[in-house]
């Protein structure tokens, strides 16, 4: 995952709502998001995989949530579903069903804004992102306008005081070595050894959000046959054919995984 996005459902009452978020419909199928935030602030957890909320949505609005500039100048969103150059971003964004109408009538209650800024910040903080990796539906595709009723810049404010600090005016370089964001590619030579580590276990967990994902039990620490199968699929899915696509991971297909560091 890349970052976070918030949208409105269209919809009132919580219990219909938090039930199609689960099973989707017919044009769709669940689940819809990662969770459904109640008028009274309860956040309803639905999926902890891959989840139909994004659809497509602008590459430059991906890369900026990537490096944390998004709002310093921000992009305009050009790209939506279908549109040639989209990019899916069902497996890059965790996303928030926001119970509203969406008609910028509907009211948003504090608890209901608080619980936002809440999930946005545990998420930001789990991952080690700032407030620039939170946006709104309307900020990545050109035919939505979620969450409609209050601003995305004022919601990043507070997401990023929650945090601890206030938000740069522009990106600043780091005072010392920075943690990685991804884990670097530990060479080829690392996962024949057969090694049994975290970055086999986060490797495992971004081939099946990825879709590439062909464990029976896993991905767990332990690289397997299944590891290699799944990442065979993975650098298929990049357009590697032959020995290109045997499995074993490589620089290149490594670094487009964006393996979370694991320290």
């Amino acid at each position: 995952m890349t970052g976070v996005m918030i949208h409105h459902t269209v919809s009132s009452g919580t219990a219909n709502t938090v039930s199609l978020c689960h099973d989707g419909y017919a044009g769709l199928p669940g689940p819809l998001c990662h969770g459904v935030i109640a008028k009274d602030g309860t956040v309803h957890l639905i999926s902890a995989g891959r989840a139909n909320h994004a659809g497509g949505g602008d590459p430059s609005v991906l890369q900026a949530v990537i490096s944390e500039t998004y709002g310093v100048r921000p992009p305009v969103p050009r790209e939506h579903q279908g549109s040639r150059g989209a990019v899916d971003g069902n497996s890059r964004f965790y996303g928030f069903e926001c119970v509203n109408l969406g008609n910028g009538r509907d009211p948003w209650p504090a608890e209901q804004l608080d619980a936002i800024e809440r999930v946005s910040a545990a998420i930001c903080r789990a991952h080690g992102w700032g407030a620039r990796s939170v946006i709104g539906h309307s900020e990545w595709s050109d035919w939505k306008n979620d969450p409609n009723g209050f601003g995305m810049p004022g919601m990043r404010d507070r997401v990023q005081k929650r945090l601890g600090k206030a938000p740069a005016a522009r990106p600043t370089a780091p005072a010392g070595p920075a943690t990685p964001r991804h884990q670097p590619f530990p060479g080829a030579a690392f996962f024949r050894t057969t090694p049994s580590s975290p970055i086999v276990t986060a490797m495992g967990r971004r081939l099946v959000a990825e879709g590439c994902g062909r464990y029976r039990v896993g991905p767990g620490p332990r690289w397997s046959e299944a590891d290699r199968q799944s990442y065979a699929a993975w650098q298929r899915k990049l357009g590697f054919r032959g020995s290109d696509a045997d499995g074993w991971p490589g620089a290149t297909s490594w670094n487009a995984l964006k393996v979370p560091y694991t320290g």
